[in-house]
């Protein structure tokens, strides 16, 4: 759990997360979503401890059967839409982390 701009979650973030978990209920096997915040330098405080907020959010997909992975990246603010995914290498080139094992898309 994280602080969200709370327009942007009930609007794409909302979407995003219906979408997902309409894609999971008609898979044909495991499907795995790997959600998370990206910190950054520039990124507000809230509270009286001085809570940091993400700058982005992310929603990792991961279908086993067909071993295709896309990602959902949305900016922490008011008037964000909902766009086309990224793959899962630009997901992995903006965060800096490895989510799935070498072999998840070898056939």
């Amino acid at each position: 759990m994280v602080p969200q701009n709370a327009q942007h979650n009930g609007g794409a973030w909302a979407k995003i997360e219906q979408d997902t978990r309409h894609y999971v209920k008609r898979a044909k096997g495991n499907v795995f979503v790997i959600t998370g915040p990206v910190f950054t330098d520039a990124g507000p405080r809230i509270g009286a401890n001085g809570v940091k907020v993400p700058t982005y959010l992310y929603k990792l997909v991961y279908d086993a059967t067909m071993q295709k992975a896309w990602a959902h990246w949305q900016q922490n603010r008011d008037g964000e839409s909902v766009g086309r995914p990224i793959s899962y290498q630009e997901l992995v080139n903006r965060t800096g982390v490895e989510f799935l094992p070498r072999n998840a898309f070898q056939h």
